[in-house]
């Protein structure tokens, strides 16, 4: 039990810079630098629809300071990012390479976004709006910056879908 006077310890935020992390790395010291483009281990790979690569805090501990993360994707011609949302983080998407039709619903399910996203274009996606995308050219390859630096997915259609996992009478 605390008194008035004494405060529960807090643990410190990621954010704080008195945090340590096991071997006392600060971030005069910290490793700033990751390749997560067209990497040869990506993420997530399937030979006939593309590639995935994410950067969180656990690849880059400064990344937790800042809050933020990456994912770079490459889909290849036809092929179909599943419809997901982030759960706790907004996306800055920028296409670097080839064109996408993108879809973006909001939480109601109202359409917000319905074009073709093409190389040097970016798109805001806010948290828990869900986004499809499917590419249009030979190979579509898109930045993702993420506003949180350990970022959720939750697919809306597949096999690891949200919907796939819930129980039969709540669907």
């Amino acid at each position: 039990r605390y008194d008035d006077d004494r405060r529960r310890p807090q643990r410190p935020s990621p954010k704080d810079p008195r945090r340590q992390n096991g071997i006392e790395e600060t971030i005069c010291t910290a490793s700033v630098k990751k390749n997560i483009g067209r990497s040869s281990s990506p993420d997530i790979y399937n030979p006939q629809a593309g590639s995935l690569r994410n950067v969180n805090e656990l690849d880059l501990p400064i990344l937790a300071w800042l809050g933020l993360s990456a994912e770079h994707g490459n889909i290849y011609r036809n092929a179909m990012f599943v419809p997901h949302y982030n759960l706790n983080a907004h996306s800055i998407v920028v296409a670097l390479n080839g064109r996408a039709h993108i879809q973006v619903v909001d939480c109601s399910g109202n359409r917000v976004f319905d074009e073709e996203l093409q190389e040097g274009h970016a798109l805001v996606v806010p948290q828990n709006f869900a986004v499809a995308a499917k590419s249009q050219s030979e190979n579509f390859e898109y930045l993702a910056f993420k506003t949180n630096s350990r970022p959720s997915i939750a697919n809306l259609a597949g096999e690891n879908s949200f919907i796939a996992n819930l129980p039969e009478e709540v669907v």
